[in-house]
């Protein structure tokens, strides 16, 4: 087993439910998960979270704040509370990590005081707050920037950094480039891969052009002190079971490569060093 945790987003598992991730990622093995909190009501319920935390015996390494369109009313309409309320949750279950995106543009107020909030509410709490980074929103030959102050947070001085794979294929954006930009800062990752659509694919590691290989193995040859939380799409699956044969692929891929780091010597650079 590699140093590093690997976790299951509960999201990999949509449309089942946050209680399924719990019993899924306890079967095949995951060392723990990413609670998204989104529309379904156990993941909004810390105590429900707890028992099924504790039935299952898988904890919960970090919480996804609901920052996407669908959660604009999940645990309020003011974004901050939103971030209050994630970090007491992570505080209570035990999670290391607060996964936020940066604000939407027209979030006018929440964006132009996001970066000093994140800063001051980072500094109340051993929580992480891992600012992650998204991408521009394109159809067909249109580029819009939905995000604000930037999709990239590198832009900006944060504490710490979750990067998506996903997010990096859909941006266009070059993977270790950025993590060497997020240096020791980076805090989190969101492993999945992408062939640089248009869409947020959330593809198995492996079936995209993402360097997910590489950056597992920089990652642990670089003793990476975060947690890799395997977070793919399958809502397309046509059964339960094809979509627990993507979620073992993807665990065994993100596993296999964070072993083969351990094997080799810290990169040059201190690229992805332990935050």
């Amino acid at each position: 087993m590699p140093a590093a945790k690997v976790a299951l987003s509960t999201a990999s598992v949509y449309p089942e439910s946050t209680a399924a991730a719990f019993e899924i990622a306890s079967r095949l093995g995951f060392d723990g998960v990413e609670v998204m909190v989104w529309t379904d009501p156990v993941s909004q319920d810390v105590e429900a979270l707890r028992r099924l935390a504790d039935a299952y015996g898988v904890p919960i390494l970090a919480v996804h704040a609901p920052c996407l369109l669908i959660t604009q009313r999940v645990w309020s309409t003011d974004p901050w509370t939103k971030l209050q309320r994630a970090r007491s949750a992570a505080e209570r279950l035990g999670a290391t990590t607060v996964v936020v995106h940066p604000p939407f543009r027209w979030q006018r107020a929440y964006a132009r005081d996001f970066v000093s909030g994140i800063w001051r509410m980072a500094e109340e709490t051993d929580v992480r707050f891992a600012v992650e980074n998204m991408f521009p929103w394109r159809y067909r030959d249109r580029e819009m920037m939905a995000y604000a102050p930037g999709w990239d947070p590198t832009d900006e001085d944060y504490r710490h950094f979750t990067i998506d794979l996903s997010h990096t294929a859909t941006s266009r954006t070059d993977t270790l480039a950025m993590v060497d930009r997020m240096g020791d800062r980076l805090g989190h990752v969101h492993i999945a891969d992408g062939q640089g659509s248009g869409k947020d694919e959330h593809l198995v590691p492996g079936r995209g052009d993402q360097p997910c290989a590489e950056l597992l193995q920089q990652l642990s040859a670089n003793r990476f002190g975060g947690h890799v939380v395997v977070e793919v799409n399958t809502r397309r699956a046509m059964s339960a079971a094809e979509r627990e044969t993507d979620l073992t692929e993807a665990l065994e891929f993100t596993r296999r490569h964070l072993l083969r780091g351990e094997s080799c010597d810290s990169s040059p650079g201190g690229r992805a060093a332990r935050p």
